[in-house]
């Protein structure tokens, strides 16, 4: 009799373990296939030194020239660096969605204070990223390097000493309007400063005036790069670009789920 019972609890134990690993088996086997047919996605060079342009970049300054910009006639180029003299610069080229890299010193030795101390701005159309010396300077929060102007100061503040470098890595989405002018999205904006992140997909609530609430107002998605001129002699130097496009898939067939080898379909797609 105990050996019946014996036998009677081995079979449940080795029928209960039979269970278990054809459920494992089944959940190995289980693949969600969401039916999208992809576009191989192009292959980027990355540069062979941090903050290098890669292979699809648009170089706007290389310390060579302005020729990538407008209104540069009275900025100067000194050892390859690009000093701010005479009004603002913008690019000839518009770009709505992109990634921007640029590099920037304030004046040294350090001079003013509070906005008046190594002030310039990046600007894409009519939305700034401030450019001020911040090292140890005073001003309003949402003034200071690597603020939203008049909207977001940055979540820290990663300033290097003057007679140092800075570095901005900038990813920008545009703002979208309507056939009506309405707004369809807002931009957003997301900015290391030195390879810290201050900016986290923060979204513009409009223009960054000094004295005006932001607004919207239609304009198309791309706009001109610019670099302001504050009445100080702020330098930068390589700046280059990448336009940002999505890669779009196609549904070409319904979601399904793939058990072993059968296949159902989630949705009504065949």
């Amino acid at each position: 009799m105990k050996m019946r019972i014996c036998d009677a609890a081995s079979f449940s134990l080795a029928l209960a373990l039979c269970v278990i690993l054809s459920q494992s088996a089944d959940v190995r086997a289980l693949e969600y296939l969401p039916g999208v047919e992809w576009p191989e996605p192009p292959v980027v060079t990355p540069a062979d030194k941090p903050g290098g342009a890669p292979s699809d970049a648009i170089v706007l300054f290389d310390g060579k020239d302005f020729s990538a910009w407008n209104g540069a006639d009275r900025w100067k180029i000194e050892d390859g660096v690009a000093v701010v003299r005479g009004g603002e610069i913008q690019t000839k080229q518009a770009f709505a969605d992109c990634q921007l890299h640029i590099e920037w010193s304030a004046p040294t030795p350090a001079s003013g204070s509070g906005q008046g101390r190594g002030n310039s701005g990046v600007f894409f159309g009519p939305y700034e990223l401030q450019v001020l010396d911040s090292y140890e300077n005073k001003t309003y929060f949402d003034g200071q390097a690597g603020a939203i102007y008049k909207q977001q100061p940055p979540q820290v503040n990663a300033m290097r000493p003057p007679g140092q470098w800075n570095v901005y890595d900038v990813v920008w989405t545009a703002p979208r309007f309507r056939e009506d002018g309405s707004l369809e999205s807002p931009a957003y904006v997301t900015v290391l400063h030195n390879g810290v992140l201050i900016q986290n997909h923060f979204e513009v609530r409009g223009t960054t005036f000094y004295n005006e609430p932001a607004v919207y107002w239609p304009h198309d998605s791309a706009q001109p790069i610019r670099l302001q001129d504050h009445g100080n002699p702020v330098r930068f130097r390589n700046i280059w670009v990448r336009e940002l496009k999505p890669i779009r898939g196609k549904q070409v067939k319904s979601p399904a789920k793939r058990i072993g080898n059968e296949v159902k379909a989630i949705g009504g797609m065949q």
